[in-house]
């Protein structure tokens, strides 16, 4: 909220902002992990920036109501269904991945993962006190079209080439996946598709990253293959995401958890939180200019060699959550100079 106040006050923008309650202290304050007040919130909003939403306190699997349903409903509700998640790597952070450096020469990755469908979504049976559940994998032909279409749309402003992924060798949703992306892909003929099964593909990712450029998945396999992605960027803490449906409103999260071992301290990585923000800017207020200043500061910030815990050497003196932040702003105004 500081960068985008910041960002406002630099080119000449006031942001107005309301806090929602979702998750876990909504499953407190209401026993609803998505209360109605919430939704008509954002409902009202040109966008959501979005906190973490569990906790040690809530991750009883077995409990009837748990935060993670307030996300599930909250993309449900509004659309969501394509969830950008770019995955860069960072130059001044290459000798503190945990992959050589001379392999993240070059990453610049788009993860489009379809988000309203799948296995997260599909007909289900809760254990309760049988002996028996199930998660069913189930996608229709116009959900897979539509996320296949933000991704060759997105490929065309890239490097022309999206890698759908899937398990079509074991899975007919996957097999009807793969058959559908195919089609779509048809009418983008400048963009090149390719097939890769997700087993093989959490393998090359790690490779040959620098070759992807657009990586089309499904919910559960998208969600995997991110948090697997995250070590090309030096941390889970660098990355951002963003929820999109039809229209310009979207939901947009730094990838990571709620961190509950370093909850209240202070010490996160607020990176994939800035850079959420930043996406914020770009996709549902149409602020490219804005946008790629936030962006530029975060990386300057990187350059000038701040360093938050998680992406500093182990031993040497890190910067606090608000310290970084605060060479980010500094960045920043430097960014918004003409």
């Amino acid at each position: 909220m500081r960068c985008l106040e910041a960002v406002g006050a630099a080119f000449g923008h006031t942001f107005t902002f309301q806090e929602a309650m979702i998750g876990g202290c909504a499953i407190d304050a209401t026993g609803n992990p998505l209360p109605d007040a919430t939704i008509q919130a954002c409902a009202a909003a040109d966008a959501v920036l979005l906190g973490a939403v569990g906790g040690p306190k809530w991750s009883d699997p077995t409990a009837p109501v748990r935060p993670e349903q307030g996300l599930l409903k909250l993309r449900g509700r509004f659309g969501l269904f394509a969830n950008l998640r770019p995955v860069r790597a960072w130059p001044a952070l290459a000798r503190y991945a945990p992959l050589r450096a001379d392999l993240l020469e070059g990453v610049d990755i788009l993860f489009v993962r379809e988000l309203t469908g799948g296995i997260y979504f599909g007909p289900r049976e809760e254990q309760g006190e049988g002996d028996r559940a199930y998660d069913t994998m189930l996608y229709t032909v116009p959900e897979v079209e539509r996320v296949a279409r933000v991704a060759f749309a997105a490929a065309r402003n890239r490097r022309h080439r999206v890698t759908s992924v899937d398990k079509a060798n074991v899975l007919a949703a996957m097999r009807l996946w793969r058959r559908t992306v195919t089609q779509v892909g048809a009418d983008y003929p400048d963009v090149a598709l390719e097939h890769a099964l997700v087993d093989s593909f959490t393998m090359n990712v790690l490779r040959w990253p620098s070759y992807f450029d657009v990586v089309l998945a499904g919910n559960m396999f998208g969600d995997i293959i991110t948090d697997e992605a995250s070590v090309l960027a030096g941390s889970l803490g660098m990355l951002p995401s963003a929820s999109l449906g039809a229209g310009t409103f979207g939901v947009y999260e730094p990838i990571h958890g709620s961190a509950p071992d370093i909850a209240g301290k202070g010490v996160a990585n607020p990176v994939g939180t800035i850079l959420s923000a930043a996406m914020l800017l770009r996709h549902s207020l149409g602020l490219e200019q804005e946008a790629a200043a936030l962006e530029a500061a975060v990386e300057a910030a990187l350059a000038q060699g701040a360093r938050t815990a998680d992406i500093g050497e182990p031993g040497a003196e890190a910067l606090s959550t608000g310290a970084f932040t605060e060479v980010v702003l500094s960045c920043l105004v430097e960014a918004a100079k003409p």
